[in-house]
């Protein structure tokens, strides 16, 4: 799951992530993270993945309750570069949705999307997804030397899950 995850900011970060950070510590700074949430039950998460041929291919990873006005938080969504535009990312966005409506089913869902990272943002707003506010990026590990300057992000939310949920 960390190499996943490192793959895809490794992709879609540079520049508003500093490329030495990048380049060497993503897999082990993301390593400890996915251990903690996986080895640590927590009644407020959801992680959903997606295998092709016994292999890691996509995931998604949500916290319920994040907060009070947007619901539900999607951390991470992830899918192996050469595997993008196959409906992966929109199967897992669907199954967090119906997750979430299971859990708490007067929620909403949202996350954030570099500003820079305008394919991820079409693809949420095809999903049904609506630009929100704007925020600064926080940088990984609370180093602002892991960051090129201050970038910023978009809120995406969807207030209601059932057109969403469908999608699956």
């Amino acid at each position: 799951m960390a190499g996943l995850h490192a793959d895809s900011w490794q992709r879609h970060y540079r520049g508003a992530y500093a490329d030495a950070f990048l380049d060497r510590e993503p897999a082990g700074f993301l390593a400890g993270r996915w251990t903690e949430r996986l080895t640590t039950a927590s009644p407020q998460a959801r992680t959903i993945v997606a295998e092709y041929d016994g292999e890691l291919v996509g995931l998604a990873h949500t916290v319920l309750d994040s907060d009070p006005t947007w619901g539900a938080l999607v951390d991470n969504l992830h899918v192996r570069s050469p595997l993008k535009r196959q409906g992966i990312g929109s199967r897992l966005l669907a199954l967090t949705a119906q997750a979430v409506l299971q859990a708490a089913p007067s929620s909403g869902l949202y996350l954030w999307v570099l500003e820079q990272n305008k394919s991820a943002q079409q693809f949420y707003e095809a999903c049904g997804g609506t630009r929100g506010d704007r925020s600064h990026v926080p940088p990984p590990g609370g180093d602002p030397a892991n960051l090129n300057g201050t970038p910023s992000c978009f809120r995406y939310g969807w207030p209601d899950l059932s057109a969403l949920a469908e999608r699956a």
